[in-house]
């Protein structure tokens, strides 16, 4: 797992825009990996299981234990096969009533079926989704932990989405985002038509979505690029000014459907941050690397709290 601590201590001192108060406040890189456990602990997070709903619960709690205000907006889909899933989306707020916000926001869902799965008897398993799912909702806890000692001036909003991950991106198109009935990306779509209120507009937003690989290689994604890229600009000027250059490669790769996307027809100003290979060192039989997205290799593999960005690094981001 990704050394969280690099990734926090570049969200904190994105948002900070010298305005924090003193003291410096330290990413807890262990904490962030237990919040990993605590969620995989729970079982595959798909919608309809009891796994998804004790860990929905977990979330609500921890949230009302960090921020001001926690929202929770709950709603029932209609799959494409019939199935109603009750979902929800957590939108916890610091400093609520400020005018000038950040977004944040990952998915806590986790995908019904490991369809990559090189092994045949489990592409009907769920994923465990140590990467895509548990990685994301920990970063966000860590960063509410850090701005509940270090409070900021302005308002931070930190969004998790339900049912990213549970049909087939087959056949999605961005354009009809708002308007067709899609089984993926549900909560950053429901969030999109329900926004909590009819100006809400966020000075920036950045989706974070599989930040668990020790070997993190996060390209500027096509959409954000297309739709916000002063906002790359930014961000990735800030890793490579924090010395995490090696992390956020200044390329433009493949543009990715992602929660980032109704948020963006919606007129929102949100960008990707996003390592979609997520590869194992073990290769197939053509001498390439493994991907293990959406198979049952996404467990906690070769976790790291620290390196080689140490939690005293992050004393410097928060301020």
């Amino acid at each position: 797992m990704l050394p969280l601590p690099a990734i926090a201590c570049f969200v904190l001192s994105l948002s900070a825009c010298d305005r924090f108060q003193r003291p410096r406040t330290a990413f807890n890189g262990e904490a962030s990996l237990a919040y990993v456990r605590a969620q995989l602990a729970f079982g595959p997070r798909v919608p309809g299981s009891r796994a998804h709903e004790r860990a929905g619960d977990w979330i609500v709690a921890q949230m009302k234990q960090r921020t001001d205000s926690v929202v929770v907006q709950s709603w029932a889909h209609v799959t494409a096969t019939g199935d109603t899933l009750r979902l929800r989306n957590v939108l916890a707020r610091i400093n609520p009533t400020a005018t000038q916000r950040v977004l944040y926001l990952t998915h806590w869902d986790t995908r019904p079926t490991a369809d990559e799965d090189m092994n045949l008897g489990n592409k009907r398993l769920p994923i465990q989704g140590a990467n895509d799912g548990a990685s994301g909702v920990a970063l966000l806890m860590g960063i509410a932990d850090a701005l509940k000692t270090t409070r900021p001036l302005y308002g931070v909003d930190l969004l998790f989405v339900d049912g990213e991950d549970y049909g087939s991106f087959d056949g999605y198109n961005a354009d009809s985002a708002l308007t067709k009935h899609y089984d993926v990306l549900i909560g950053s779509t429901y969030f999109a038509q329900h926004l909590p209120s009819a100006d809400y507009r966020p000075i920036f937003g950045i989706l974070f979505d599989m930040i668990g690989d020790k070997d993190l290689q996060i390209y500027q994604e096509s959409n954000s690029v297309a739709a916000a890229p002063e906002i790359v600009a930014r961000v990735w000027s800030t890793a490579e000014e924090l010395g995490y250059g090696k992390y956020f490669l200044n390329v433009n790769k493949e543009a990715i459907t992602d929660d980032h996307v109704p948020l963006l027809k919606r007129g929102l100003r949100v960008i990707d941050v996003i390592d979609i290979d997520y590869c194992t060192e073990v290769i197939d039989c053509v001498g390439t690397p493994r991907n293990l997205h959406h198979t049952m290799q996404d467990v906690k593999r070769r976790p790291s709290s620290s390196s080689p960005a140490s939690s005293s690094s992050a004393h410097r981001c928060a301020r």
